[in-house]
């Protein structure tokens, strides 16, 4: 695989739990500590790869997701 693990078994195993608005405040709290951590800015297609990479995401709940994410960063 060669790649950094990003997210634990643990936090991957609550996250299959979550409902949409639980994911959604999950993955702005989590964005904004790597923003916090790195001083970097989110490239969302990239963002939007990795969450396609999770099982149970599908490519409509997928796109519900990344507009809330786009919406954030709009305001």
């Amino acid at each position: 695989m060669g790649q950094k693990e990003i997210i634990d078994r643990d936090t991957y195993r609550k996250i299959k739990k979550m409902n949409r608005e639980e994911l959604t405040k999950f993955i702005i709290q989590y964005g904004d500590e790597l923003l916090g951590e790195q001083g970097k800015t989110i490239d969302l297609p990239a963002l939007e790869a990795e969450l396609s990479k999770i099982k149970g995401i599908g490519g409509k709940r997928l796109e519900e997701i990344m507009v809330v994410i786009e919406k954030f960063f709009q305001e």
